[in-house]
């Protein structure tokens, strides 16, 4: 048998659905669905920054810094031994701030 892959084809859902004037009446039939919805609420949950947090604990364990890691002198972050690219008058620098 010969298909005609020009027609438009329909398959089991679009047989199903029910047609736009059917879909329209519907949604007359159940008026309006607007919901009230007051910002102070929505904004109840929401963390500003700046906020205070003196009150909050820290949720996890921070060790102290280790025999084979250094703090670099510009972003004063802690980093492995390996990563250290200068060593200037007692400042250490690491690769990213190089």
């Amino acid at each position: 048998m010969a298909t005609d892959y020009d027609s438009p084809r329909k398959t089991d859902e679009d047989i199903n659905e029910d047609s736009l004037q059917e879909l329209q009446a519907r949604r007359v039939d159940k008026g309006t669905g607007t919901i009230d919805i007051d910002p102070d609420e929505v904004a109840e949950g929401m963390e500003l920054p700046g906020a205070d947090l003196s009150g909050e604990e820290l949720a996890v364990r921070v060790l102290p810094r280790q025999a084979d890691e250094f703090t670099c002198s510009r972003c004063f972050l802690v980093h492995h031994r390996s990563q250290l690219a200068q060593q200037r008058a007692g400042q250490l620098v690491c690769k990213e701030c190089a």
